[in-house]
């Protein structure tokens, strides 16, 4: 596929592909956002830059010499054979310049949503209605069958199941969910390229979508795995936090981040021998999610529904490319 000129510039502008250690950087969100909104105030798109800010742009952009420079520099290299190679191995860019970017993070991130994304399998499950599941990595028994049990209500239920894809809660409500031929999309916070070469067959099938704001082939650290967190969340209708530290982790700065902001409303596992972190959310404004739940199911959907239904509406904001 080959991208629109103005995602080409934001892939140019804002993405590691084909810079090396040596190279300019990437902008950053806090360095494209008042780009964007000046080009948006001068009837400008982004691929005005593609030809590198000439003088009458840098005025009106009010850009810096060794700035414009350095944009000159990150537009004028050649990313197509990256682009053919991850064509090769089914992986698409989708950035915010984009008419098919998943309008949940234009509403409810805005300048937060990333400016690039990378994804593999069905793009159109991205913000299709569904539920979050997030938690740790190690789980008691009460938290295995939770994570399980929202996977296969999803499946049943047909909503799509979003975890960040990693050991414990997120593999094992990910695969409830397909298992019970439902769809399901995994947010990764590294190794997308080698996700889709585990994952083949349920992203040909169409059932699931691999997702990452980071470079296909990035490596694991944990300020990406805490800066994906928000991603999970605000693509769902609801979240269920399955098992938290107290006041650590990204499990819990996740679920504060996202009760502060009202992104989606936050239920949290209730059992008697939850974690300290699940009892301190749950004091903090999240909906119990009992345990084992006594409804069908396939009911899943309407219930939470149901117990969110007092919460304030979620906010609605306007967005930039």
């Amino acid at each position: 596929m080959t991208p629109t000129p103005d995602s080409l510039a934001l892939l140019l502008l804002c993405s590691q592909l084909g810079l090396d250690e040596d190279s300019a950087k990437p902008l950053t969100l806090r360095e494209w956002n008042p780009i964007a909104r000046k080009l948006q105030a001068a009837s400008l798109r982004p691929s005005d830059l593609l030809q590198g800010p000439e003088p009458t742009l840098r005025l009106k952009l009010d850009l810096d010499e060794q700035f414009a420079s350095r944009i000159a520099h990150l537009v004028s290299r050649d990313i197509q054979a990256h682009l053919t190679r991850l064509a090769s191995l089914g992986i698409s860019p989708l950035t915010r310049a984009d008419s098919d970017y998943p309008e949940k993070y234009r509403q409810r991130l805005k300048d937060s949503a990333p400016a690039v994304l990378f994804y593999a399998g069905e793009k159109a499950l991205l913000g299709q209605p569904g539920i979050a599941v997030v938690g740790s990595r190690h789980l008691d028994e009460a938290g295995q069958e939770c994570a399980k049990f929202v996977g296969n209500a999803c499946g049943l239920s047909g909503q799509v199941l979003y975890s960040g894809g990693a050991r414990g809660v997120d593999t094992l409500s990910m695969e409830s969910a397909l298992e019970a031929r439902g769809t399901a999309v995994g947010v990764l916070a590294d190794s997308l390229e080698k996700q889709v070469k585990s994952r083949k067959e349920a992203l040909s099938r169409g059932d699931l979508c691999l997702v990452t704001p980071y470079s296909p082939n990035a490596g694991f650290s944990v300020g990406a795995a805490m800066g994906r967190n928000r991603l999970i969340y605000c693509l769902a209708d609801y979240a269920i936090v399955v098992a938290s530290d107290a006041e650590t982790g990204g499990t819990w700065a996740g679920a504060t981040e996202t009760l502060k902001n009202n992104w989606v409303p936050v239920f949290v596992l209730e059992h008697e021998k939850m974690p300290e972190g699940n009892k301190l959310l749950l004091q903090k404004g999240a909906l119990a999610f009992p345990h084992p739940f006594k409804d069908k199911p396939v009911r899943l959907p309407e219930w939470m529904k149901e117990q969110a239904s007092s919460l304030p509406p979620q906010p609605n904001q306007p967005s930039l490319f």
